[in-house]
């Protein structure tokens, strides 16, 4: 009497027909027996049979123990010899004596040479749950995805009479003892491992096994384990594997799984998958001697018919697999396996794979929850193995690969959005259009067709598992040919799912971490390109970045050399430049004075790597102003800093030191050198080179340098300055300080083009008016600056005379580069100023008249001499006090030792003589020392005293110099007060005294220079004489008077 299936569940074809010397007995319960399905179900015609302890020779014939797609044998992966034959593959005839029979399995004649996938049922699976929207999905008529059903019949089945009680009494004993005590011998391990197999046939009907059994399992399990422990890993020298794989098979048809369930059970599986992958080469399986029988002397036959045990019992595991967790847990197994070093493990694990897949594709019977979550990563290892350089291994794979697409064709129909049938249709139809254009069969010679097939299945996380398993595969460094097929995949899979990726920056840091491991020049382009397709998608863009930016800087070799290598499409390379300088420009907003944010360093030395390579070259050229003002800016921020001012995340150097050298200022410098040179400024260049202007932006002079290359840009390329100069109008007074320093110190010199009379007031001398009144003295300095180059502009001239007063007011300031500037600036308008001004002005640069800046000292002379010319003759009166007292000290100044300061003083005092209407005696042009000229010195005070008298104390703003600090100026000073005190008016002295005169006269006798001591002394005679002859006089006059009246009398 047949055995009833237990719940109907099918058996895989080929499946051995258990026979039997013990008696089987008749069921105890009839009501178990109406469990099962029908008799002669193909459940029942997919039973297994047991291998005899007696095996026939291998015919010498070629068998395919798999599918029957390829002829030539290769279940270890190095099997070739022709001469063995598995028993395994014999088909359905016996290949053994006695009660044996051999079925082949998962496969028949009639399908032994096809690799297509079986997707007729596919809407049958989902035909209860399937709405009208899929009416017209004919997914069938795809002819490249369809293949025959599974045959009805696989060979003649023999099936047995049960059990009677008293067999199974005796299997249960013979069980128990195994389980109290221990097997030793091969014969007992056998006896053991077919007596629960020939039990677990019993589960169907006997209750009492089914109790004994389960309460039992943990022990069993243990018992396997200890068993499979005790075989060599280095040789095959029994049929204990074989038997063991059997005996598991055998209760997973009873639906008692040995190998899920528990931790044990899990590591049972391990066990076994590793006691069949880790065998050695077939070629070097170690001889069995000559006490083992007959039926084991062919070591090839043995280690066949176990490989098959092998994959017949994981193909068991996923026939009842609705929710794909068995299946799961195989693969979790395998993993490691399918990515092997080795060949021969390599091959073992994808030919079972390829025959897991295609029983799973045949019996796939979903049902929700599912628990399978790898599926990104088995697609990916299976689109690298079908590039794997041993040929068998990519066929398997391919064969794997197309029932692979079957079961996700299937899977991703279950748990499609009802509501969303377009999509599916539109899915399918690419898919049609896409197994139309290729052939499935050529997968294994071009892998990277695969994932045009399979992306449109994959959802984003399983997209992500793709990409990590494809680069993992990268550190095959034994497998240059792995490394080329994972960079054709990440290429090919970027253009065609480039939008729908998520976790992006976990993506993006494997690749970093794979850079250094990849040797192959075409790989690593493949990976710069999968990068580029990344950064270059708005969506991804600024995620690439800062996971980029977020590696220790200066960047290694790999890293600096996937920046310069960028492959962007000429469209996108100005967006993805502009978003890397808005990092950096986003650093320069914080208006704190804490650290420097490591992405602004980060930022800066990628700027550099990038514009060193010359991918993004054009972009460079369209961002010019942009990438020089903010690489200026962040010079700015970076003078004085070093590594330790800049705040480094945590474990990011990971213990390296940092090189001293290594500074946020050398980065900015090297990429704004290296724009220059990029963008062909070359003239640019040298400028900065030969005026020392790196060497001002490193230090306190930081705006000099500015300035200095914004005149550099504005005198060689014109364009681009006007460029520059439309682009800070609107950005100068945003962000910090330095940020407006930097961006104001630009814009102003570029305020000489002729372009800046287009810019409207309040862009130019309203916003220049503004940074005069700026508590820092760095903005009035710059809005002097452009308030001079705009004057140049005689449009503008207009619009700054509202500004005079401002300027005037810092004619008083302490910095001389202010009061500098202003002078140049009233330089220029000094010709439309009204009289008043002119006064107001000439006051102010009389006090600067003697300023110990040499600079100052001289240009308000020149200033002051140009407001003399600009008087009118009408406003004459106005100024003609001002200029009556500056005549003095410019005589005195004529004799400084500064010879331009000597000559300017001459030219003005020669301005002021013509405002007056006088002729210089030809003495004051003499440019040797008047102290060695006396006579010269007296016709020259002659002049001046007889000219001022009644106008000017000039013998009181004389005495005013002879505290000078210069000598010359003193000891003329000295010199011109004993000589013009013969010229003075006599009742000033006699109103005044001299005494104010001698004691200043007096304290230069101490003076340390001999020559002024003596001038000094000179001096002091002549005023105490010139002090006594008053009364001299007044008696000479009443001597003369009595005199006159005696003669009268």
């Amino acid at each position: 009497m047949p055995l009833p299936r237990r719940g109907g569940e099918p058996r895989l074809a080929g499946a051995r027909v258990v026979r039997t010397t013990l008696p089987r007995a008749t069921p105890r319960s009839p009501r178990r027996v109406g469990r099962g399905a029908p008799l002669l179900s193909h459940a029942q015609r997919l039973t297994r049979r047991r291998h005899s302890s007696e095996q026939a020779p291998p015919e010498p014939e070629q068998a395919d123990f798999r599918s029957g797609k390829w002829l030539q044998e290769r279940a270890g992966g190095d099997a070739k010899d022709p001469q063995h034959t598995p028993a395994a593959g014999m088909g359905s005839r016996q290949r053994a004596s006695g009660t044996e029979e051999v079925v082949i399995p998962c496969a028949s004649d009639s399908d032994s040479g096809s690799v297509d996938l079986q997707l007729n049922n596919l809407e049958d699976s989902q035909k209860d749950t399937a709405n009208d929207d899929f009416a017209d999905l004919n997914i069938s008529d795809i002819s490249e995805l369809t293949q025959a059903p599974p045959p009805d019949s696989l060979g003649s089945l023999t099936f047995q009479a049960p059990f009677n009680e008293a067999s199974v009494e005796i299997l249960v004993q013979s069980i128990q003892e195994v389980l109290r005590g221990e097997l030793k011998g091969e014969p007992e391990k056998l006896k053991f491992l077919r007596s629960l197999s020939a039990l677990s046939q019993t589960l169907n009907y006997d209750e009492t096994t089914e109790s004994f059994v389960h309460r039992h399992v943990a022990e069993i399990v243990h018992v396997l384990s200890v068993l499979l422990q005790e075989e060599p890993l280095d040789c095959l020298s029994s049929m204990v594997r074989q038997e063991l794989f059997v005996t598991i098979t055998d209760f997973s048809y009873q639906d008692i799984y040995l190998l899920f369930g528990s931790e044990d059970r899990e590591d049972l599986l391990g066990l076994t998958i590793k006691s069949i992958f880790s065998l050695p080469a077939i070629g070097t399986l170690t001889q069995l001697p000559h006490t083992v029988s007959s039926q084991t002397s062919h070591p090839e036959c043995l280690y066949r018919q176990t490989f098959q045990a092998f994959s017949v019992m994981l193909q068991s595991l996923v026939v009842k697999d609705p929710h794909l967790e068995n299946f799961d847990n195989i693969f979790k197994h395998m993993d490691p396996w399918l990515q092997s070093d080795e060949d021969h493990e390599r091959d073992r694990a994808t030919a079972i794979m390829a025959q897991v897949l295609k029983c799973l594709s045949s019996y796939l019977n979903l049902k929700f929850p599912l628990q399978f979550q790898k599926l990104g990563h088995l697609v990916a290892l299976m689109a690298l193995l079908c590039g794997d350089p041993v040929k068998e291994v990519a066929e398997e794979a391919a064969e794997g690969t197309h029932y692979l697409l079957h079961i996700i064709m299937k899977l991703k129909y279950a748990t499609q959005d009802k509501n969303n049938g377009k999509s599916l249709r539109e899915i399918l139809k690419r898919c049609r259009e896409l197994l139309g254009h290729y052939s499935v069969k050529q997968f294994y010679s071009c892998p990277f067709k695969i994932i045009q097939v399979f992306e449109v299945f994959l959802d984003s996380q399983e997209l992500r598992q793709f990409v990590i398993t494809t680069l993992d595969s990268l550190k095959s460094l034994s497998r240059p040919c792995t490394q080329q097929t994972a960079g054709e995949l990440l290429i090919t899979l970027m253009k065609h799912a480039e939008d729908r990726f998520e976790k992006v920056p976990e993506i993006i840091g494997v690749i970093c971490a794979r850079l250094s491991v990849i040797t192959l020049p075409s790989v690593r382009q493949n990976i710069v390109n999968t990068v580029s397709l990344f950064i270059s998608r708005p969506k991804y863009t600024d995620t690439v970045l800062s996971h980029l930016l977020c590696h220790p800087v200066p960047y290694d070799r790999h890293l600096a050399e996937l920046w310069r290598t960028l492959n962007i499409e000429l469209s996108k390379t100005t967006w993805v430049l502009w978003r890397l300088m808005r990092k950096l420009q986003k650093c320069h907003d914080v208006t704190t004075h804490e650290k420097m944010a490591y992405v602004a360093v980060a930022a800066t030395d990628a700027l550099y790597e990038v514009l060193m390579g010359n991918k993004l070259r054009e972009a460079a050229f369209r961002l010019f102003p942009q990438l020089l003002m903010t690489l200026l800016i962040q010079i700015h921020h970076s003078v004085g800093l070093t590594m330790s001012d800049v705040s480094i995340p945590s474990g990011l150097y990971a213990g390296q030191e940092i090189p001293t050298e290594v500074t946020p200022l050398c980065f900015a410098i090297q990429a704004t050198k290296t724009l220059l040179l990029r963008t062909l400024c070359w003239q640019e260049f040298s400028i900065m080179e030969k005026n020392d202007g790196w060497t001002l932006l490193r230090g306190e002079c930081h705006l000099q340098g500015v300035f200095l290359l914004a005149n550099a840009l504005l005198e060689r390329s014109h364009l681009f300055a006007c460029k520059t100069m439309y682009l800070l109008v609107p950005l100068i007074n945003r962000g910090n300080d330095k940020h407006k320093l930097t961006s104001a110190g630009f814009f102003v010199e570029l305020l000489k083009s002729p372009v800046a009379r287009r810019l409207p007031r309040l862009y130019s001398t309203v916003r220049l008016k503004s940074w005069l009144y700026d508590e820092n003295k760095l903005f009035k300095i710059i809005a002097l600056r452009g308030l001079r180059n705009l004057v140049r502009h005689r449009e503008m001239r207009e619009d700054i005379k509202s500004v005079v007063p401002c300027i005037l007011d810092s004619l008083h300031e302490s910095d001389e580069r202010i009061v500098l500037l202003a002078i140049q600036i009233l330089m220029q308008l000094v010709k439309t100023l009204d009289s008043i001004t002119l006064a107001s002005m000439m006051k102010i640069l009389f006090s600067l008249f003697g300023d110990v800046r040499h600079g100052i000292h001289r240009f308000s002379m020149t200033l002051f001499g140009a407001s003399v010319k600009a008087v009118k003759c009408t406003d004459k009166k106005c100024v003609e006090n001002h200029v009556l007292e500056s005549l003095v000290p410019l005589l005195l100044f004529s004799q400084d030792d500064n010879d331009e300061i000597a000559k300017e003083s001459r030219r003005v005092l020669t301005l002021c003589a013509q405002f007056l209407k006088w002729k210089l005696p030809r003495e004051v042009y003499c440019k040797d020392p008047l102290y060695i000229k006396p006579n010269e010195v007296r016709r020259v005070c002659k002049f001046f005293g007889e000219k001022s008298k009644g106008k000017i104390n000039i013998l009181d703003q004389t005495l005013m110099y002879s505290r000078d600090p210069k000598l010359p100026i003193r000891r003329t000073a000295v010199l011109f007060i004993g000589i013009l005190s013969k010229y003075v008016d006599p009742s000033e002295l006699k109103m005044k005294g001299t005494d104010w005169i001698e004691n200043d006269l007096r304290e230069l006798l101490q003076d340390p220079e001999p020559s002024l001591r003596i001038i000094a002394s000179q001096a002091l005679f002549r005023i105490q004489r010139v002090g006594s002859q008053p009364e001299e006089a007044q008696k000479t006059v009443c001597r003369l008077r009595k005199l006159f009246s005696c003669l009268h009398t």
